[in-house]
């Protein structure tokens, strides 16, 4: 399994998971550039993603939906600011209400920041996530983030090896 170590810190707010890949971290960029790869890997396998808009450039949006097994939608955003190709990305990752990707105020928003770097031949990734408040990373751990994150991270090892 690529996850290598997970942690989460309420005082500094934040969620940091650690993968290890067997390729370059070229490679593993070529995952979140692609939209059509990134549909294979973001959310878990249960609730594959379709991203209607990809826009991986600074003051980009990258709308996406992920749909359950029984077909329900759940819709989500990243309002990207920086981009470091391919040395990782940073952006804002929020749930929206519907099909418009119209923010949801009521639930969290996430900064990340995502970074890839060569290591023992492969990639380190590194995901950070830091939110506004102990409360608001509370929320997302108790729904089920760091199960689903690491679900999702896992099935990169078997794309970039195809």
């Amino acid at each position: 399994m690529p996850v290598t170590h997970v942690s989460h810190d309420l005082d500094a707010r934040s969620l940091t998971i650690v993968a290890d890949f067997a390729a370059a971290p070229k490679r593993i960029w070529e995952v979140y550039a692609d939209p059509r790869q990134l549909e294979r890997v973001w959310g878990p396998p249960t609730y594959p993603a379709t991203f209607v808009d990809h826009h991986l450039v600074p003051g980009g949006r990258m709308n996406y939906y992920m749909t359950s097994p029984e077909g329900e939608k759940f819709y989500g955003y990243w309002e990207v600011e920086t981009v470091d190709e391919p040395h990782g990305f940073t952006f804002d990752d929020g749930f929206a209400l519907d099909e418009h990707f119209t923010k949801n105020p009521d639930l969290p928003v996430g900064r990340n920041v995502f970074s890839f770097a060569e290591h023992d031949g492969g990639t380190r990734a590194t995901f950070v996530s830091t939110y506004a408040t102990a409360e608001a990373l509370q929320k997302v751990l108790d729904m089920g983030v760091v199960e689903g994150a690491s679900s999702a991270i896992n099935q990169i090892d078997d794309l970039v090896a195809a």
